[in-house]
């Protein structure tokens, strides 16, 4: 049977949210009329969501569960539901209902009109603290002003593509992982649906602050070189610097100022440099590192349940 609809919802301990996941995803698809599946890739939950997800997958032959050997991260989660999918139009979703199944039907109108990504945008989001929200706008607009590619602002994961932009998806084999910018780069027609995000129904986030920082750090670093022409300013900034010093401090000691002589001021300006030339380091070592991990040519993930054909 041709499936019109493929599902994705990356799973990491949720077994409190799996039920009414699973019911509210297919009240909302059975409606549709239309051929689909649910692809619910485990991620090496430890709560019981991998029986729970094995249990539903007995009872219902639409829902196919990819089970991880290991936890391997929400992104590398999403890259596995692209391989094993096999709908005309795949639909990436969070298992913890803060994206509404529901809004699924409104990015399948816009793709029946011909949009081959349909983006799903942040009008408004329930449940979330200042900082959350504030952080949450900071990184879009950074992320926005300073990569190569324009990804929309106030975009998660939420979104549907056309089977064509998942098949070239498929062949971008990166580690560091970016979904959101991949679907961005590989261009197509675009458009953006506005929706209203809701609260967790279950359990705790699995992005706290580390997480939510080490994922801009991917999708600068994959995106953009931004950083490594921060590094060269702080370089040719701390030269000019010096250059315009030097004269200034030979000119106040031939007079017989104080103000040069003594230590403070070398400590000062050693470490100044210091500092320039670690940040410049450590920058260039987030890139390096990056070619080290590509270089090594492991798989992404290792499956140890794949789903039935």
């Amino acid at each position: 049977m041709k499936i019109t609809y493929s599902i994705i919802a990356p799973i990491y301990n949720e077994i409190d949210n799996l039920p009414e996941l699973y019911r509210r995803v297919k009240e909302v698809m059975d409606s549709n009329g239309e051929p689909w599946e649910f692809i619910l890739v485990d991620d090496g939950s430890t709560d019981g969501s991998t029986e729970k997800i094995r249990e539903l997958a007995e009872k219902d032959k639409t829902i196919r569960p990819v089970i991880f050997a290991r936890n391997f991260g929400h992104q590398v989660a999403i890259t596995a539901g692209w391989d094993y999918a096999r709908g005309d139009a795949i639909v990436i979703i969070d298992a913890d209902l803060q994206d509404p199944p529901e809004v699924i039907l409104e990015l399948a109108k816009k793709w029946k009109e011909g949009y081959e990504v349909v983006y799903a945008v942040r009008g408004e989001r329930e449940g979330e603290s200042w900082f959350k929200l504030w952080t949450a706008s900071l990184f879009y607009r950074l992320i926005y002003r300073i990569t190569d590619v324009k990804i929309p602002v106030d975009t998660g994961d939420f979104r549907l593509m056309d089977r064509k932009v998942v098949d070239v998806l498929k062949q971008m084999k990166e580690r560091h992982r970016f979904p959101r910018g991949m679907s961005a780069w590989v261009g197509f027609k675009q458009i953006g649906v506005t929706y209203k995000r809701a609260a967790r129904v279950a359990g705790v986030t699995k992005y706290p602050f580390r997480k939510m920082l080490q994922l801009a750090v991917n999708a600068i670093t994959s995106f953009s070189y931004f950083p490594l022409q921060v590094a060269t300013f702080f370089g040719f900034f701390s030269a000019g610097v010096a250059i315009l010093a030097i004269p200034v401090v030979i000119v106040m000691r031939i007079a017989g100022s104080g103000a040069f002589f003594g230590q403070a001021t070398t400590l000062i300006a050693v470490l100044f440099l210091g500092g320039v030339q670690l940040i410049s380091l450590g920058i260039l070592g987030e890139y390096v590192g990056r070619l080290y991990d590509e270089a090594k040519g492991r798989p992404l993930y290792i499956v140890r349940t794949v789903p039935e054909d």
